[in-house]
């Protein structure tokens, strides 16, 4: 099974795109962020005649999450607990049903953060303390489960080309690299990190200064895997070619494969 992550940067604006890499790269389950669309104008029908089941959590504008999957998808929620006051369209989870079994699919847009020291950066910070206490509640699960999204976190200085450059913005603050770990402490696994320990794995290029064709990146989206996942991991790649195509989201799909 094939789990990838995109933040599309606006479904409508890069449908075309999200087209034609579905048919490249053909995932089974594709959890896609920052949609920017409302759910009853979101493309649904153009994707299901892709060949997709899909799940949304719209939001006019901004913010914005989808499930994509060529199987079954149960017991959908919405939003994440812990503040029945945030509107924001930022979680989404649901159980892929498959042939070979079940994995629980979770699709997350975290919050930026910046500037730092705003109700933002607090924002942030609340808003992983509450992912935290659901990653919890859901390990104990023991069931195979992916956590995957724009984290908005940069985990540790080889994840950016040039550390130095983020050493005062939100995504590489010391309280946001540590709610990160703090994942992993709880037993969830990097899966990119898995598979490859080098520089220059990045999944995001900002539009100024000519950040992509300089590779000045950052690795902001992951795929977080609990136990019963990471002993399913086969591989795990990022499909950076398509930040150089025509109207490119500044994101590019990263994926894993595992094991039935």
């Amino acid at each position: 099974m094939r789990i990838a992550t995109w933040n599309i940067n606006g479904i409508k604006a890069r449908f075309d795109s999200l087209s034609h890499w579905l048919r490249e790269a053909s995932p089974d389950v594709v959890c896609l962020q920052e949609v920017k669309s409302q759910e009853e104008s979101f493309p649904r029908a153009p994707i299901e005649a892709l060949g997709y089941n899909l799940e949304v959590v719209g939001q006019k504008g901004f913010n914005g999450v989808a499930i994509l999957s060529k199987h079954r998808l149960e017991d959908a929620r919405r939003g994440l607990p812990g503040d029945d006051g945030d509107v924001q369209a930022r979680f989404l989870e649901a159980v892929v049903s498959a042939p070979a079994g079940i994995v629980r699919i979770a699709c997350a847009y975290m919050p930026n953060g910046n500037p730092i020291g705003t109700e933002k950066f607090a924002y942030k910070l609340a808003w992983h303390e509450r992912l935290e206490h659901w990653a919890r509640d859901r390990l104990s699960l023991e069931e195979p489960l992916v956590l995957a999204g724009d984290f908005n976190v940069i985990p540790t200085p080889l994840d950016a080309k040039r550390p130095q450059a983020w050493a005062n913005d939100a995504l590489y603050q010391p309280e946001a690299r540590q709610a990160f770990r703090r994942l992993a402490a709880l037993g969830m696994t990097d899966a990119i990190r898995a598979v490859d320990d080098g520089p220059g794995r990045y999944t995001f290029w900002d539009y100024q200064a000519g950040c992509w064709q300089k590779d000045d990146g950052i690795r902001i989206d992951h795929l977080m895997l609990s136990p019963e996942a990471a002993d399913r991991l086969r591989s795990a790649g990022i499909d950076r070619h398509t930040r150089a195509w025509e109207k490119p989201s500044d994101h590019v799909p990263v994926w894993i494969e595992l094991a039935d």
